[in-house]
């Protein structure tokens, strides 16, 4: 007895791709990006707590916490700009600017909530100067905010003239450094902020028709504007509100520090990158979620503190950031070139 091949079956098997491991981890990584950030985390805190048990006490997860505010903030305003694959260099420079306006208005006799409003405004309008040469001139964003980053920089400096400006806790720009304890756990109200930050944009990018417009401008710009995004102007409130952000920040770094220095928040540019990066966010744009950002600055910052603690050498604890840097980016670029 003879059988019939069926021919079309056969040819459909034989190209059906191959429901494998691999295509399902992919699959799982594409739409949870912040799931394998999470394992990292989960994983690191158990082995820094196993290997020094101090790492788990309540003080050190307070000063964890405390340390990550500055860069969980920033990374807020920096994943806005990635999503639609651009980079801000110039985030940190500009928040120590305005941490110096803030600082020196209010050292000088003007009321803080006054002085807060004018280094608020300042970010905003620096971030916007970003977004105009982007958008309007259409210079790429890491030239663009590689030479701002010099020019906000140098203006720090100078307007800093060298001083460091202490102000007296309570005041309103120092509330953000207010501890709330809680038994032997010490929560910041600046940790907060940072907080409701992340929930904030959580819902706005997922939740809001400008959320989507971002996402949709960072995956292809092209398509997006033939869909009636107006891309330019998604781009450009992109800075904007990078910019607000920054503001934030800022304050948060004034209330952390009980004044505002020069010298203070000088590797936040890359800290802030770094986060969200290893947050599972895409330098393509596109694709990410803001939570994926406070997993991250949160991995930078356990992996310094962790191997601080178990006497690791300060060197090799910015080798370990920077190896993470390469595997997230690895990760990345792995999801996207495996065809769904």
């Amino acid at each position: 007895m003879s059988q019939t091949l069926d021919t079309s079956a056969s040819a459909e098997d034989i190209t059906k791709p191959r429901d494998s491991l691999d295509r399902r981890l992919h699959g799982v990584l594409h739409r949870m990006p912040a799931l394998s950030p999470l394992v990292v985390l989960v994983i690191a805190c158990v082995v820094f707590a196993v290997a020094n048990p101090r790492f788990i006490r309540p003080e050190n997860l307070s000063i964890l916490l405390q340390q990550a505010a500055v860069v969980g903030s920033l990374a807020v305003g920096q994943t806005l700009v990635i999503l639609t694959a651009g980079i801000d260099l110039s985030v940190g420079a500009i928040m120590v600017l305005a941490t110096l306006v803030m600082g020196k208005l209010a050292f000088g006799g003007m009321p803080d909530v006054v002085a807060f409003l004018i280094g608020f405004a300042l970010a905003v309008a620096a971030a916007f100067l970003n977004g105009l040469l982007v958008t309007r001139i259409k210079l790429p964003p890491f030239i663009v905010t590689l030479g701002t980053l010099s020019v906000f920089t140098a203006l720090a400096l100078i307007y800093a003239q060298g001083q460091t400006i202490t102000l007296n806790p309570g005041t309103f720009l120092t509330w953000s450094g207010t501890v709330i304890p809680i038994g032997r756990f010490g929560l910041t109200v600046g940790v907060l902020m940072m907080l409701l930050l992340y929930i904030g944009f959580a819902y706005a990018l997922r939740q809001t028709a400008w959320g989507r417009h971002l996402y949709a401008t960072g995956d292809d710009p092209e398509a997006a504007r033939l869909a009636g995004v107006r891309t330019s102007r998604v781009l450009l409130s992109a800075y904007v509100v990078a910019g607000a952000v920054i503001g934030i920040a800022a304050w948060i770094l004034v209330g952390r520090i009980n004044g505002a220095d020069p010298n203070a928040g000088l590797n936040a540019n890359l800290e802030s990158i770094t986060a969200v990066v290893i947050g599972g966010t895409s330098l393509f744009g596109g694709r990410g979620v803001v939570v994926g950002s406070l997993i991250g600055a949160l991995i930078v910052q356990v992996f310094d503190n962790g191997l601080a603690l178990i006497g690791v050498n300060p060197n090799y604890q910015v080798l370990a950031v920077g190896v993470l840097v390469i595997v997230a980016v690895a990760a990345d670029q792995w999801i996207r070139s495996v065809k769904s």
